[in-house]
């Protein structure tokens, strides 16, 4: 059975991951016949939002302690994360991938990228084994391998684009339940609610997003 790593960073779209598309993408890995290994860093959150008024918090949160909460306690420190434990690795959005996981939201194309994360996916790039993001978690993917060249999609945000861009990646506009393919680089993204107006589009970008990471689990020729 292939092994997805998950990668939380809190939990809620303005301070943490997006709750629908990590339970989605959850979902997704278990109904297409693969098993989810939830990380997230053991650190606290840039900040907390208020979820209700959409003000900031002014409580202090660790993202794995919050992150256990759509995993259902089944998690783990990201520093733990091992390539050669696992066949392919997803990242869902949220803010939190730009606040916690990178700091894209405050830097923009000058980001810097959780130590823990940026070693694990240049370890699975290396082993040349799939990597998906959503949302906003493709920025992180620009930052980590913008010389390489990725291909990405968040959707057709321009300004998030020309970041990207900035970043070295190049841009697929692609629509909410749609995917990108990189083949050379064995990426896959999908812009879920960066454009998305309802969970259900959600719901199909993620389940293509981890069909199409299936699909380049099959042995390189």
């Amino acid at each position: 059975m292939a092994v997805f790593g998950v990668v939380l960073s809190g939990c809620g779209v303005n301070d943490g991951s997006e709750i629908h598309e990590a339970t989605l993408l959850l979902l997704a890995i278990d109904k297409l016949g693969a098993k989810a290994a939830c990380f997230a860093p053991d650190k606290v959150q840039a900040g907390v939002a208020n979820h209700y008024n959409g003000k900031p918090g002014a409580d202090i949160r660790n993202m794995l302690i919050e992150s256990a909460r759509i995993a259902r306690g089944a998690i783990r420190p990201l520093s733990e994360a091992r390539a050669d434990a696992l066949d392919a690795l997803a990242l869902p959005g949220g803010f939190g991938a730009a606040k916690n996981l990178s700091s894209f939201a405050k830097d923009g194309a000058a980001c810097q990228v959780d130590p823990d994360l940026e070693r694990l996916l240049r370890q699975m790039h290396a082993a040349r084994k799939p990597i998906g993001a959503a949302c906003i978690a493709p920025v992180i993917l620009a930052r980590v391998f913008g010389p390489q060249k990725p291909l990405l999609t968040i959707g057709d945000d321009g300004k998030t684009a020309q970041a990207l861009e900035g970043m070295g990646a190049r841009h697929q506009p692609a629509p909410a339940t749609g995917v990108v393919v990189d083949e050379e680089n064995r990426f896959v993204t999908t812009p879920c609610y960066m454009l998305a107006q309802s969970i259900s589009q959600v719901a199909v970008g993620m389940d293509a997003l981890v069909k199409a990471l299936l699909e380049l689990m099959r042995p390189l020729t």
